[in-house]
C-alpha cells in the first residue's frame, strides 16, 4: 500500500470517527445522572488524627480557682488532641487543648503557623480548651489575664501552646488515610445538675457588686433553702467517629455539657475527665498503642451553669481522683453501646463557615462605680457584706482596659447531616438545648471556648437572676450576647444545609 494510499484511508477514518466521538462527548453532557455518578466514582474521603504534648512546666500557677499553687506534680499529661478530615475538595481540623480557657489571640497563632506550614485556612480550623481546672493558663499570667492584652507578644506557655497545636495539626495531616465516617449519641444524666439555684423567699442573697442576686451558684449540697434550680440540662454525649476503610478504628471526638469534675491535690496537673475520657475509651475498645495511634477526645459542650454535684443528694465523698473515674467510666461506656451500631458513610460533604460577630463589652453603671470606689478606700481587713468585694471591686476596674467592642469568631462546621457549632465563652445549657432544637441539620451539637475565651454568657433571663456567672468581669460581653450569637451561628447553619 502506497502512501497516497494510507493518506486517503485515515481521510475516510477522520471522516466518520470525528462525528461519532462528537456525539458520544455530546451524549455525556447532556446526561446529568452519568456525569453525577462519574464524579462520585472519583470522590474520596480521609481523616486523620494525633496528639501532641502541651504539658507545662512545674512551678508555674494552676488558675482555675480561688487560690493560684504552682504546679508540683505531672498526674497525667496534657495534650492538644487533633482530627483533620478531608472529603477530596474541602479539609476541616478540630483540636481539642487540655487547658481551663485559652485566649484568642494564643489560637490566631497556632492557626497562622498551621496556614504557613500546610496551607489549612482559619476558618476551617476549630480550636478549643477542654476547660479543666488543672493546668496554668493560657491566658496571661497572674491577674493580667484578666485584661485585655490584644496585640502583645505570646508569653513562653502561649507561644509553647501555639506551636505543639501546630505540630498536632500537622502530624494529623500526615496520618490522614482513606476512611470512612459516622455519627451518634447517647445519655448521662446522673452526672449533669444545673449549678445555679433559685432559693426559697427571705434567703439572703448578697453579691460583691453591692446588691442582691436572685439565684446562687453552688449553694451548698444539703441546704435547707434549695427552691429549684435556675435553668436545665443537657445530658446527651453526642460523638462523631472516623475509622479506616479496614474497619481500624482512627479517632473519636465527643461532647458532654459538663464543667471540670475537679477532686485534684493541690498542685497536680491533670487534664481532667476529658483526658481520662479519652485513655478509657481506647481501653474499652481494647486498642493498642499502634501507629498511627488511635485518638479519642471530649470537648465542652454547653455547660456554663452545670456541674457534676447533685445538691439535693447526700453528700458523698470520693478519693482524689474517685470522681472524675466515674464519670469518664460512665461516658466511655455509654459511647460504646452505640459505637457498634454506627452507620459509617464512605463519604460526606464538608463545609465550614465564620465570622466575627461585634458585641459590645458591658461597663459599670453610676451606682457600681460609686460602690467600687468605696470599697477599694476600704482599709484593709474591713469587710462588707459578702468576701470578694474586693476581688470584684478591681476586677470591675481591669475591665477599663478592654474596648468597647470585642470582636469574636463565630464558627460552623458540616460534616454531612451533622452540624457542629462553636463559641468562645462558656456557654449555658440552655442555649445549647436551643441550638439543637433549632438547628437545620439532623444532629447538632456546640463546642464552648472554642476560638478564644471571653468568660461567662448568661441568657438575658439569667442576667435578670443575677449570680456569680452574671457578674461584671466574670461575664464581660452585653447582656443580649447569648441571642445574637444563637441567630448568628444558626444563620451559618443555614447557608451550610
Amino acid at each position: 500500500m502506497d502512501l497516497d494510499q494510507i493518506s486517503g484511508r485515515m481521510v475516510v477514518a477522520k471522516t466518520v470517527l470525528l462525528p461519532l466521538i462528537l456525539i458520544i462527548s455530546l451524549s455525556i453532557r447532556v446526561h446529568p445522572l452519568y456525569a453525577q455518578e462519574n464524579r462520585e466514582a472519583v470522590r474520596f474521603f480521609r481523616a486523620g488524627a494525633a496528639k501532641s504534648n502541651i504539658t507545662p512546666p512545674l512551678g508555674e500557677p494552676i488558675v482555675g480557682n480561688w487560690e493560684e499553687p504552682p504546679a508540683d506534680y505531672v498526674h497525667d499529661e496534657l495534650y492538644a488532641r487533633c482530627l483533620v478530615l478531608d472529603d477530596g475538595t474541602t479539609r476541616l481540623a478540630v483540636v481539642l487543648v487540655d487547658n481551663v480557657g485559652a485566649k484568642q489571640e494564643v489560637f490566631d497563632a497556632a492557626k497562622a503557623i498551621i496556614q504557613k506550614r500546610t496551607g489549612l485556612p482559619p476558618a476551617q480550623v476549630l480550636i478549643a480548651s477542654t476547660h479543666t481546672h488543672s493546668s496554668i493558663s493560657a491566658g496571661g499570667a497572674g491577674e493580667k489575664r484578666r485584661d485585655w492584652t490584644a496585640g502583645e507578644a505570646l508569653d513562653a506557655y502561649q507561644s509553647f501552646m501555639a506551636s505543639r497545636i501546630a505540630d498536632g495539626i500537622q502530624n494529623a495531616l500526615y496520618n490522614l488515610e482513606p476512611a470512612r465516617i459516622g455519627w451518634g449519641s447517647g445519655n448521662v444524666p446522673q452526672h449533669v445538675f444545673n449549678r445555679r439555684w433559685k432559693m426559697k423567699p427571705g434567703t439572703p442573697m448578697p453579691n460583691p457588686l453591692g446588691t442582691n442576686d436572685l439565684a446562687v451558684m453552688n449553694p451548698g449540697v444539703g441546704n435547707p433553702d434549695l427552691l429549684h434550680p435556675a435553668g436545665p440540662t443537657d445530658p446527651e454525649v453526642a460523638f462523631l467517629s472516623v475509622q479506616a476503610i479496614d474497619g481500624r478504628p482512627l479517632a473519636l471526638l465527643a461532647n458532654y455539657s459538663l464543667h471540670y469534675v475537679g477532686g485534684v491535690p493541690e498542685g497536680h496537673l491533670s487534664a481532667d475527665y476529658f483526658g481520662m475520657f479519652a485513655d478509657r475509651l481506647q481501653e474499652l475498645l481494647q486498642l493498642d498503642v499502634d501507629h498511627p495511634p488511635f485518638i479519642a477526645m471530649m470537648s465542652n459542650g454547653t455547660s456554663g451553669d452545670v456541674n457534676n454535684i447533685d445538691f439535693r443528694g447526700p453528700r458523698v465523698k470520693h478519693p482524689p481522683y474517685g470522681k472524675m473515674k466515674v464519670v469518664a467510666e460512665d461516658l466511655a461506656r455509654e459511647v460504646l453501646k452505640s459505637y457498634h451500631d454506627i452507620v459509617y458513610r464512605d463519604w460526606v460533604e464538608l463545609a465550614a463557615r465564620q465570622v466575627y460577630l461585634p458585641l459590645k463589652v458591658r461597663r459599670p453603671d453610676p451606682d457600681l462605680s460609686e460602690f467600687v470606689r468605696e470599697v477599694l478606700e476600704r482599709p484593709e481587713g474591713e469587710t462588707g457584706r459578702h468576701r470578694l468585694e474586693k476581688t470584684y471591686a478591681k476586677r470591675v476596674l481591669q475591665m477599663e482596659t478592654w474596648p468597647d467592642e470585642v470582636h469574636v469568631i463565630i464558627q460552623a462546621f458540616k460534616i454531612g447531616d451533622l452540624g457542629i457549632g462553636a463559641i468562645p465563652f462558656e456557654t449555658f445549657a440552655e442555649t445549647g438545648l436551643e441550638i439543637k432544637d433549632r438547628s437545620p441539620f439532623d444532629q447538632t451539637f456546640t463546642i464552648s471556648l472554642a476560638n478564644g475565651s471571653y468568660g461567662y454568657l448568661p441568657t438575658p433571663e439569667q442576667h435578670r437572676l443575677g449570680g456569680y456567672e452574671t457578674w461584671l468581669s466574670t461575664n464581660r460581653v452585653e447582656k443580649e450576647a447569648s441571642e445574637k450569637i444563637v441567630d448568628q451561628l444558626l444563620t451559618l447553619f443555614s447557608a451550610l444545609d
